[in-house]
């Protein structure tokens, strides 16, 4: 049976006990040591070689999930694996089932074609730059929108200009004249073609994305699918996904049937339709409309990014099309692959009840303050007090730093962190940003840790 040894502090180790205690029985046998530290987060690297001798009686060693410093070179001082465990001790039991049943999230089946709307009025330069943000997120297609009775005389040059940067190209147009220049100028994709415009195929080599003439007119859009599947020629087929309240359900049946139908015919499905017009959050959307796809298979989604609301389009739907694809192969519901679709709401927000808390704050011995989130409110402590409020403001008569301008600051903004943990549902954990999974870029998240010129970190002893 494995021998895991978990790391921790004095505060932490009640509580670490606890949660271990609750797995049992587990495939294997456990110790913890707690290594003269109060606070666990404050743990590192260099501290664990100093303090716990070499060689350990153990198959693996398990540290706290903030612990600093290179593990990989502590598992080769004490010569097995040493792992960080998850940010808070209520999550051990989670974190444990993910190790046992890793999920790889690099894997999708789903192209994104990414619309850049106004292309027209844009420069190659400015294209090229907004193309590079799209990939950065996610995207597999850069689709250039023409604009209805909008000159585009730059289209064969932006094409170009992309194309020589990597990047696969669609045109996206009613003027089948647009269409035909984008193809000749190397376009990949043209959106879009119905049974009536398919000689445009005569001349050019792009794969087509195929529409009905008319909104639900499906016989079109099986002719036009008939042709090509005859002629040999690849293309996309789309049905035309409708918003909200005005035909969603009726059009998704028109998904269904075309994919009845055509078992093997690459499908896209347009969902700005959805997102752009509906005023609510998107995330939660992405899932939905991406579990769609992955149920039917479909080889792209082309979507946009022009309503404030609707700026993180790409990023959810990449992450939703790996979590979906997953979900999938797994045979298994999209749970506990990843929260980066949960922008708003935590899962299990507040993992300590005011009880463990104020266990824990009794106690503290030194000045410094903690601040935690619980089912009641906003907890902050020291060992002058411990007080709970669910209105930051509330607080700062108990925390008498009227002559400690950068500790005020400091207290300030965690307690308004904590504050906004509490009313939204989201996990707060002290000197961490708040979790908000792909409504941030993934580049952003390391400016939300650092402190303001001229305040500091909490200081522990």
């Amino acid at each position: 049976m494995e021998h895991i040894v978990f790391l921790t502090g004095r505060l932490a180790q009640p509580a670490l006990e606890r949660v271990l205690h609750s797995l049992a029985p587990t495939p294997f046998s456990w110790e913890i040591r707690e290594i003269g530290l109060q606070v666990a987060a404050l743990m590192t690297a260099d501290m664990i070689r100093r303090r716990v001798a070499a060689p350990l009686a153990a198959d693996r060693m398990i540290v706290p999930g903030r612990c600093r410093g290179d593990l990989d070179a502590l598992s080769a001082h004490y010569g097995i694996p040493v792992q960080r465990g998850p940010d808070e001790l209520k999550d051990l039991p989670g974190w444990f089932d993910r190790t046992a049943r890793p999920v790889d999230l690099s894997k999708h089946d789903i192209a994104i074609f990414a619309e850049i709307v106004d292309a027209p009025h844009l420069s190659v330069d400015a294209i090229c730059a907004r193309a590079a943000s799209l990939a950065a997120d996610g995207a597999d297609v850069i689709d250039l929108g023409c604009l209805p009775a909008t000159p585009f005389p730059h289209l064969a040059d932006t094409i170009r200009a992309l194309k020589a940067q990597g990047f696969k190209v669609s045109v996206d147009s009613m003027d089948v004249k647009e269409l035909v220049r984008g193809g000749r100028a190397g376009a990949d994709y043209l959106l879009s073609l119905t049974a009536d415009t398919l000689w445009v195929l005569n001349e050019i080599d792009a794969t087509p994305v195929l529409i009905p003439r008319q909104p639900g007119d499906e016989a079109s859009l099986y002719r036009a699918i008939d042709t090509m599947l005859q002629n040999g020629r690849p293309f996309l087929a789309d049905p035309i996904l409708d918003p909200l309240p005005f035909g969603l359900l009726k059009s998704l049946t028109r998904y269904q049937r075309l994919r009845e139908r055509y078992p093997d015919a690459p499908i896209l499905m347009g969902t700005g339709n959805v997102t752009e017009l509906t005023e609510a959050d998107t995330s939660g959307m992405h899932a939905l409309l991406l579990g769609i796809g992955v149920e039917l298979n479909i080889a792209g989604i082309l979507t946009t990014q022009v309503s404030g609301h609707a700026r993180c389009a790409i990023r959810e739907a990449d992450v939703a099309r790996r979590m979906m694809l997953a979900a999938r192969e797994h045979q298994t519901l999209p749970k506990g692959f990843t929260h980066q679709l949960m922008t708003v709401h935590a899962k299990h927000p507040f993992p300590d009840t005011p009880e463990e808390i104020a266990a824990t704050a009794a106690a503290i011995r030194d000045p410094n303050f903690r601040v935690q989130v619980s089912t009641d409110g906003i907890h902050a402590y020291n060992r002058d007090g411990h007080h709970v409020a669910t209105d930051a403001f509330a607080l700062w008569p108990h925390l008498r730093l009227e002559a400690d301008g950068a500790h005020a600051f400091y207290m300030g903004v965690e307690l308004a962190r904590a504050e906004l943990a509490w009313r939204l549902g989201k996990r707060y954990s002290q000197d961490q940003p708040l979790e908000w999974g792909c409504a941030i870029p993934r580049d952003a998240t390391s400016l939300l840790t650092q402190c303001a010129p001229g305040t500091t970190r909490r200081k522990e002893a």
